[in-house]
């Protein structure tokens, strides 16, 4: 095991250049996917690699070893070794769990105050009277709607064909549930540090979804890469507009905008066999991340039965 326990806590570190590969390689919707469910993957065996390495040092204390009915240790480690190292594991492991619950309350509050009665009532678009101009996506509660925000100042910033555009992109935002991705996304980046990349690619993925959900719905990828354009810089020019926003919300504006107007006009297409190839090394770093937690934990169930007196057979 104690080698096997080891790749689960590197494999993310192999992973991410292959993350910030796949969103411009890959379509949107399958980097998406891809890069969601290696993040999660990825995570939870980092995360199963901690709780292995726990146990070995804490069954070097008496009350443990009773509980588990051992009649030698579980590895041939000092104590000196040992124990820190599950002290250590059990620390990370426990700042984990407390900045996953701390986002989770966070998350689960901000959808709350935005279901609530409040500037953005008034159905499906809410219009505030702000000169700033911003627009932006408003996740509701499981069961509850959510909503399209935007100021008056961003409905003069963009004629009727651009201000469709952007009301198509923010709805897409909405159908497809991506600040589920994005909050995905960060728990992952709490698990494990070097999962903290995949943000980025999953952000400009999620955009690129929308963008395309805005090109089909006008019917012309140019007026929506010129709405896209256009909102952001206007946006950029409105001091403190994008503080404004709610933390779950999700913005047109948001992201490297000028790769994602030259992805919509065509001046940067999908690179199939980049893609290809970054997405078989992030389904390779999850398939060995997963197969080393899972070696680690038969090794150490085996070590348990002989620890016990058990043939490790059995």
């Amino acid at each position: 095991m104690i080698y096997a326990v080891w790749v689960p806590l590197l494999m993310p570190f192999v992973a991410v250049p292959a993350a910030r590969r796949l969103a411009d390689a890959l379509s949107p919707v399958r980097a998406v996917r891809l890069l969601a469910s290696t993040g999660i993957g990825l995570a939870l065996c980092s995360l199963l690699a901690l709780a292995l390495l726990v146990v070995p040092g804490a069954t070097r204390f008496s009350a443990v070893s009773a509980f588990g009915e051992l009649v030698r240790p579980l590895s041939d480690a000092a104590p000196a070794v040992a124990v820190p190292l599950a002290a250590a594991a059990l620390a990370l492991l426990a700042g984990c769990a407390a900045a996953v619950t701390r986002t989770a309350r966070r998350h689960w509050a901000e959808l709350h105050r935005s279901a609530q009665p409040s500037e953005y009532s008034g159905g499906e678009l809410a219009v505030l009277r702000d000169s700033r101009p911003d627009a932006y996506a408003l996740p509701g509660r499981p069961g509850t709607p959510g909503r399209i925000v935007v100021t008056t100042g961003m409905l003069r910033a963009l004629d009727p064909a651009e201000r469709d555009a952007l009301l198509a992109h923010e709805r897409a935002h909405l159908a497809g549930h991506h600040h589920l991705f994005i909050a995905a996304a960060e728990v992952a980046a709490l698990c494990h540090p070097a999962l903290r990349s995949l943000r980025a690619p999953m952000g400009y993925a999620l955009e690129r979804c929308a963008d395309e959900a805005a090109a089909s719905a006008v019917g012309d990828r140019r007026v929506a890469a010129r709405a896209i354009g256009r909102a952001a810089l206007a946006a950029r020019a409105a001091e403190g507009a994008a503080r404004s926003r709610p933390r779950v919300a999700l913005a047109a504006a948001a992201g490297p905008v000028p790769r994602r107007v030259a992805a919509l006009l065509g001046r940067s297409a999908p690179r199939p066999r980049v893609g290809r190839a970054a997405a078989a090394a992030l389904l390779a770093c999850l398939v060995v991340s997963g197969a080393a937690a899972l070696d680690a934990t038969s090794d150490l169930h085996n070590s348990i039965e002989a620890a016990q007196g058990e043939n490790p057979q059995h």
